[in-house]
């Protein structure tokens, strides 16, 4: 999924205009060593339910499961990541799946072990 051109304004208005099938690949992130070495792979699609840890950002070290994979806005939420808004309520905080490891796979789908093998092989 290379584009050709390395204009930054194409390459937005790729992300602006991509479809959902693409939008899941886009939004992968790094393993830990670990996974890393046991898998042969060195980045993978996040799903919910992934346990990841954040490495950029004002959140940094903490880990937790992620709740949601919002394709439309590039964005992970992740359980213990929250911001208070004004009235008081707590509400998720958006992270980008570029600032966070995975360091476990949720593997109750058995696809995607499947898809891991074959991208590993």
């Amino acid at each position: 999924m290379k584009l050709d051109t390395r204009q930054p304004r194409k390459q937005r208005k790729f992300l602006y205009n991509a479809p959902l099938h693409l939008r899941s690949k886009i939004m992968s992130a790094t393993l830990s060593k670990e996974l890393r070495q046991k898998y042969g792979v060195r980045s993978l699609p996040i799903r919910e339910g992934d346990k990841v840890k954040i490495m950029r950002g004002d959140y940094k070290g903490k880990e937790g499961k992620v709740v949601e994979v919002n394709l439309k806005r590039y964005r992970i939420y992740v359980e213990g990541v929250t911001q208070k808004k004004v009235d008081g309520t707590e509400v998720f905080y958006p992270v980008h799946p570029s600032n966070v490891m995975i360091v476990e796979l949720n593997l109750k789908d058995e696809e995607r072990e499947k898809i891991i093998e074959r991208r590993a092989g």
